[in-house]
């Protein structure tokens, strides 16, 4: 037996004032009205309506469960009309994960655009530059760079970035422009620790497991760093930094707003994927 399906049955029985009249109120016969009530009572081991030729009335019991039942009903319709909602209304929290450097300039500046559209959602930003499992974690969305490898995840292009070598005038006017990344091997180089694990180029003057610091060290000119395009583009826009061996420093990396497969998307990932998918050359880099 469905018993929401009875309970409703039930109360629409008392607001229609008898059998009949809910049968015709909800298309059925009336026999089929009948046998859902008579399930009911027989589920409940309760007599919850005193039936007569002319009238119904409750019972002690039944007017106790009719009050229930239509707390319970207006209940069940409140949560469907809430995730009703949520299929067409962006709300609730918003859990996105973002690389730590990538999320700081251009993801949190992209959501800050997004909460102050829709008062009903609210966000949470995770900076990472491990690739968390979204479903283990809980995470709604992420934006990734790089080629994608999970194909358990949907994913919509945004931007690209690619990686540069770049160096201070400074430490350039100091030991010329290399010609050839062969020519590498003659220059201070910043490297980056990853995972634990030291560089392994003989020729590195500073390593550091912070971009950052990386990217600050290259400004003092202590030597030629490697990073993405998007971290040093605001040194290379102001001169600050200039890049070298242009095209040597590898190809061009996807930028892509990824979330879990599944058969209804909330309106939050899909206000959250649209907003960054909509910006035109934003995420170009």
């Amino acid at each position: 037996m469905d018993r929401l399906a009875a309970m409703e049955t039930f109360v629409r029985i008392v607001d229609a004032g008898s059998l009949s009249e809910a049968a015709r109120q909800t298309g059925r016969s009336l026999a089929s009205v009948v046998r859902a009530l008579a399930a009911l009572e027989a589920h409940l081991g309760s007599r919850l309506l005193q039936r007569s030729t002319r009238r119904l009335s409750l019972t002690e019991e039944g007017a106790d469960y009719l009050e229930r039942a239509r707390q319970v009903l207006q209940l069940v319709g409140e949560a469907e009309s809430s995730a009703r909602k949520g299929q067409t209304e962006p709300s609730g929290r918003l859990m996105v994960s973002a690389p730590r450097m990538f999320g700081r300039l251009h993801v949190a500046p992209a959501l800050f655009e997004l909460l102050a559209r829709e008062p009903a959602l609210s966000a949470t930003l995770l900076l990472d530059d491990r690739q968390i499992d979204l479903i283990a974690e809980g995470v709604d969305a992420a934006v990734r760079i790089g080629e994608l490898a999970d194909s358990s995840l949907r994913a919509v292009r945004i931007g690209q970035t690619r990686c540069v070598w770049c160096a201070s005038p400074d430490y350039l006017a100091r030991h010329g422009e290399p010609a050839t990344r062969a020519d590498l091997a003659g220059h201070a180089l910043l490297e980056g620790v990853r995972d634990g694990r030291l560089p392994g180029s003989e020729h590195g003057r500073f390593a550091c497991n912070g971009l950052e610091a990386l990217i600050e060290a290259a400004l003092r000119g202590h030597g030629i760093v490697r990073v993405f395009s998007y971290q040093a583009m605001p040194h290379l826009r102001d001169g600050s930094l200039r890049e070298v061996l242009a095209g040597q420093a590898g190809g061009p990396k996807p930028i892509h707003v990824v979330y879990p497969r599944a058969r209804l998307l909330s309106a939050r990932v899909r206000a959250f994927r649209d907003h960054l998918a909509g910006q035109g050359g934003r995420f170009e880099f």
